[in-house]
Parts: C-alpha cells; structure tokens; sequence
C-alpha cells in the first residue's frame, strides 16, 4: 500500500478532475454558439438561433425559420495551483524544510465546435431540428515540480504525485420534433445520444497497485479510453402571450453512461483493465422573455442541476482502496440575463451575464480545490451582421471572472495542521459563427 500522505495527495487529485470546465454550471458550458453565449445562455423562453433551442428548450425550435447554425469556441483557460507543507509537518523529520510552490496549468485552448438545423414542412404545424452540440468539457495539464508539493515526483523520491493531467470532452447529439398546439402554445421533445471521453493520469478512480513489490503503491493511467455511449432525453414547452411576454420551461433528464473503460498497466506493465462510471446531472430550465420596446429584447433563465443525485458527482471521499469515490458536489442554482438590440436592419448587438451557486460546502472544500466552481461569474458581449438577406455571421466575447479557493490538506482524521492547497482559475473564450437561412 501507498503511505498515508501519499495516498491523501493523490486523492487531492479529485479536486482537479474537472478543473478547466470554466463553462460554470459544473461541467456543464452555459451555452451554445456565439448568439446563446452572447445573451449569457439564455434561450428558454427567447429562441435566437437554432443551436441555443435545441440545446436548452426543444419547444422553441417553431419560432424559428428554416436555418443552419455553425459555431466554433475557442476556450482559453488559466489556472494555478499552489500548494504548502512545512517542515516536520507530515512526521518528525519530514520534510526537512519548509516546502512551497506555484505552478500554472499548460492547458492550452479548447476548441468546441457546434452544428444545428430546423425544418419545418410548409404549412405544417410539425417543425424538426438536429443538433451536434459540444455542452461539456475540461482539461489540465500540470507539469511536474521539485518545490509544489502536490506536483513533486510519488514516494519515495517526492512526496506529491508528479504531473497531472486531465481532459474530459461532452458532445450530445439531439435530434428534435417540436409541435405548434395553438397560435401561442409550443410543446418539443428531444431524444439526446451522447458521446464522452474521459483521461485522468494518474489514475485517482482506480485503486494503486504496489505490483513491483517495492512498498510504494501507483495509480494507474487511464488515458487508453474509447468515446463512450450515453442516452437522455428533453422535453419542453414555450408559449408566447399578446401582451410582449414569451415563457419557456424545460427538464433535461440525466445523461445516462456505460462504464468509462481502460487498457492499462500494473507497475510491472503487466495488462490491467479498469473501469469508472460517471453520468450527467439531471437539468431544469424556466424562462421569461420581454419583447414590448422596438428593436429591444430581453431575457432571464433560471435553471437547477441535480448533481447530488448523480453518480460519480454524488459521492465523496476516498474508498478504502485508495480511489477516489467522488466529488460530494451540492446542487446548482444558476441564472443568465441577456439582451439583444437590433441597432439596424443587418446588425444587432447582444450582451449577457450568468451566475451559479458553488455546489462544494465547507466539508468538501479540499476534494474539489480548483473545480470549475471556482468560477462563478461570466460576462459575455457579441453581435450579428446579416451579410445577405439570407446569411448571417456572428461573434462573440466572454470573460469568465478569477475565483479563487484555499484550505488544508485533509486525512481522514482531520485537516492536516501546516499544509495547504489552493487554486485559482480565470478564462476567456472567442466564439464565432455563420447562420443560413433557407
């Protein structure tokens, strides 16, 4: 078996799992395309384009005409983790010295490409839409250190854990079937297939192994992975009243996987296969839009995901093993502002703010030590210009503001006198796009 504080380090590794999603709402991005990111995500009872519709309310897809969306996100993460442990701290003698350090993430941009479609037959009270949607995604990459404790090489040349190194990619494919009940009422289904791809290094959701006899146990990597399968659904309804309001609400069933699988190795590179299970959180979504003054739009959503009913996000702590069980994530309140101004008939200009709850109390806070939580704010400012009457392109800025979290290292005794850890993370991110309409 690992030593103890080798085994806590390494559990430590659970507070970074998911510590470049920077999209807030957990590991879930607040919107889709530049025209949903503009206005903050909102588009629950306020349809723009097709890919924020079918991402959050498939009932809005009838209010819009025949068009295509393209989009493509470039994510520019920043995080820094800094952690401490002084001297004598972990057992007489060790460390000798007090020991300290900063070390940035080289994550490096995140490119989410988005695609979505909306048809509705002529005269037809029936309308249908297609998307291929990137709504999740993180990733770290932290060199190895010689003065950041948590980054110093394992037992018994260091006390941390080495690199570390994550990236998890979340790509829904929805089609969609929205029907127009009344002249105001609209009511949509979406079946959601997804595809996910999850590389953690080490291997914190497997139990270490001491295969080569030397006393000091390893995690595996588990970054030999296929895309895995998951299935969901969405349901919603929007309607529209004649005094300017528009409401929308809808519920986001949770995203169902097959186990996450790996081909890896023991420390004697002997084959091991390993498995980890982790879903998405169930989410729900109600909105309000206001279109009474000329030229003007605006909007408000508010949403809730269940991440305390979720496998993988539910758990907390470390098993007997030494994996990780879980994040132990409370549930999230989110909310989103946008507005719209058509400045004239070819150009129109957007800005959008979200905020959500930190799903981690006090008694998780080291597990999750440099979460996507960390950020809780986003601004978000972008615009549209018609090209020709039936092409449109669009651009849009989001700066997602630094947080930043601190504490001690915990054993299962309790916080660990003379250590600590904390993480910092700040992100902006370029989106651009083209519609068509046909």
């Amino acid at each position: 078996m690992a030593s103890p504080f080798q085994v806590l380090l390494v559990i430590l590794l659970s507070v970074f799992l998911p510590s470049a999603a920077f999209g807030q709402y957990g590991s879930t991005l607040t919107g889709v395309g530049p025209i949903n990111r503009s206005m903050g995500g909102t588009s629950t009872a306020a349809p723009l384009d097709t890919l924020g519709a079918l991402q959050w309310n498939p009932a809005t897809i009838t209010a819009l005409p025949n068009s295509t969306d393209f989009g493509l996100e470039l994510l520019f993460p920043n995080s820094t983790l800094k952690s401490s442990v002084d001297a004598n701290s972990l057992a007489p003698g060790f460390p000798a010295v007090n020991v300290s350090g900063s070390t940035k993430s080289e994550s490096g941009v995140f490119p989410l490409p988005e695609f979505g479609v909306v048809y509705t037959p002529k005269h037809a009270d029936v309308t249908f839409g297609l998307g291929v949607l990137s709504v999740g995604g993180f990733g770290t990459n932290y060199p190895g250190s010689v003065t950041n404790p948590v980054l110093t090489p394992p037992l018994p040349n260091g006390m941390g854990v080495g690199p570390i190194y994550t990236q998890y990619q979340l790509l829904q494919i929805v089609p969609t079937v929205a029907f127009q009940l009344t002249d105001q009422l609209s009511v949509g289904i979406s079946p959601i297939v997804d595809l996910a791809s999850l590389s953690v290094a080490p291997g914190i959701l497997a139990p270490p192994d001491n295969a080569g006899g030397s006393g000091f146990a390893t995690y595996p990597v588990m970054n030999h992975g296929a895309f895995q399968w998951g299935a969901g659904f969405q349901i919603g309804a929007f309607w529209v009243t004649d005094q300017s309001w528009q409401f929308g609400a809808s519920y986001k069933s949770p995203q169902w996987f097959e186990d996450f699988s790996y081909n890896s190795s023991d420390q004697t590179g002997a084959p091991r296969h390993v498995q980890f299970n982790m879903n998405a959180p169930m989410i729900v979504s109600l909105g309000t839009a206001y279109t009474g003054i000329e030229r003007l739009l605006l909007a408000v959503d508010a949403r809730y995901l269940a991440y305390s009913e979720t496998r993988g996000y539910s758990e907390t702590g470390f098993m007997p093993t030494g994996a990780v069980a879980g994040l132990g994530w409370k549930d999230i309140f989110a909310v989103s502002a946008g507005t719209q101004y058509q400045l004239t008939d070819a150009v129109s200009a957007r800005l959008g703010y979200s905020f959500n709850t930190n799903p981690v109390d006090d008694r998780q806070t080291f597990y999750n030590v440099g979460s996507p939580l960390l950020i809780q704010h986003g601004a978000y400012v972008g615009g549209s210009c018609n090209i020709t009457e039936r092409f449109k392109v669009s651009l849009t800025y989001a700066h997602f503001f630094e947080n930043s979290v601190s504490g001690r290292i915990q054993s299962p005794a309790g916080a660990i006198p003379g250590t600590s850890v904390s993480s910092s993370a700040y992100a902006d991110s370029l989106i651009v796009g083209a519609s068509f309409t046909f």
